[in-house]
């Protein structure tokens, strides 16, 4: 799991994504996600590992976790080329198995 940047060309949006699922150890996205405008989908033009503000670390021990990702925002379903039209969403589970 990683963070992406997106870009919609056609509707001039830009979201980020803490959803981004790659082939580890790589950058390769395996899904897409959809402008929440066209519905188009597009890959991520970066992509970034969710890492700690405080320390830099991917897996970091520190008291609080700072992360560029806010946790209470809920996870859209419905754009996730991942978890679309799926029983699951991709933010409850991290196991392939249950998603395809």
């Amino acid at each position: 799991q990683k963070y992406g940047y997106y870009h919609c060309k056609a509707c001039n949006i830009r979201w980020e994504s803490a959803y981004v699922w790659c082939v580890q150890g790589t950058n390769k996205v395996y899904f897409r996600q959809f402008c929440r405008a066209c519905q188009k989908s597009y890959n991520p033009y970066r992509v970034e590992d969710i890492t700690c503000q405080s320390c830099k670390q991917t897996r970091c021990t520190c008291p609080v976790k700072m992360r560029h990702v806010d946790p209470k925002r809920p996870h859209r379903q419905d754009l996730c080329g991942r978890c679309k039209g799926k029983r699951l969403s991709c933010d409850s589970t991290f196991s392939f198995k249950y998603i395809i």
